[in-house]
Parts: C-alpha cells; structure tokens; sequence
C-alpha cells in the first residue's frame, strides 16, 4: 500500500511541475500595424474600416495560432500589414462604383512584413505574402478570402517556430 502511495506522490508532484513551467510559459505578444501604402490604398479605394478589420483579423489568427504552441513564447511579434487586395468588391469599393456587383471577383492575396523579437532581445525578421494564382478559386470566397488564407499560412509557419520569408 505504502509503494502505491509514494507512486502517487511521485506522480502527483511531477505534474504539479509540469502545469508550473507551463504556467511560466508567457505566449507572444502580437501588434499589427497598417503599412503607409495600403493605408493609402484604404482610404482611396478599400475602405479604412475594412482594412483595419483585416488587420485585427491578422492579430487574431496569429495570437491563436501561436497560444496552440510553445514558438515564439515570450517573444515580441511586430508585424505590419504593407499590401492586401479583395477577392470581391469591398462596400466603400461598391459606393464608390456604383457598376461593380459583390458578383465581381479577381484573385487577392495579402503581404506581412515584421519582426520577432526574442525575450534576449534577438530579432528575426518576418516576410510573407502571397496571391492566389487561380482565379477560378475566387468566385466562391468572400472579400478577402485569399488574404486570410495569407494569414493563416503565416501564422502556421509561425506556430511551427520557423521564421517566415517570401512566399
């Protein structure tokens, strides 16, 4: 009986340790900020509130894709989102066009410049972009299928401890 107490305790204690380094563990840290360009390219074209969903659309995956795994904890995650293009008309796009339909598409993509910064201080940079090259794949999508799918990519590449670099 007393064996199987002390395995117990042995048991016990060890995962009591495990749940404190994992406790000790302190996920990324993520920003995302809008490059000058596409800033430019929302308040001309896009629509400043769409672009700026998109790039909380970016924290968003990256943050949860990087809370799955121990890449990158602790670290700094500074990305900027510099490009993105619809796979349909956005609604400023649509009022300012009144001869566009949400029927209208064209391939879209997005691209993520950035850096990592370590909990040393270390930096790595980070680059990402991508664009659907089938247009037969955007018919069906919604407005920025193809950049989410950009971000997705990303932040996978990120969850798997790699530093993404041009797509």
């Amino acid at each position: 009986m007393r064996e199987v107490t002390m395995r117990t305790l042995i048991l016990a204690t060890a995962a009591v340790l495990a749940s404190a380094t994992a406790a000790l563990a302190t996920p990324a840290s993520v920003s995302v900020s809008i490059g000058p360009k596409l800033q430019t390219k929302a308040e001309e074209t896009l629509g400043v509130r769409e672009v700026d969903d998109l790039a909380k659309t970016l924290q968003t995956t990256v943050e949860k894709k990087l809370a799955k795994t121990s890449a990158y904890d602790g670290a700094r995650i500074e990305l900027v989102l510099t490009d993105a293009t619809p796979n349909h008309p956005t609604f400023k796009q649509l009022s300012d066009k009144p001869g566009l339909s949400m029927r209208s598409f064209g391939i879209g993509g997005a691209a993520i410049e950035g850096r990592a910064v370590s909990p040393d201080g270390k930096v790595i940079p980070l680059h990402y972009s991508y664009t659907e090259p089938d247009i037969r794949w955007s018919q069906r999508g919604g407005i920025w299928t193809d950049a989410e799918d950009t971000f997705d990519q990303f932040a996978y590449e990120l969850s798997r401890g790699k530093a993404p670099s041009e797509h």
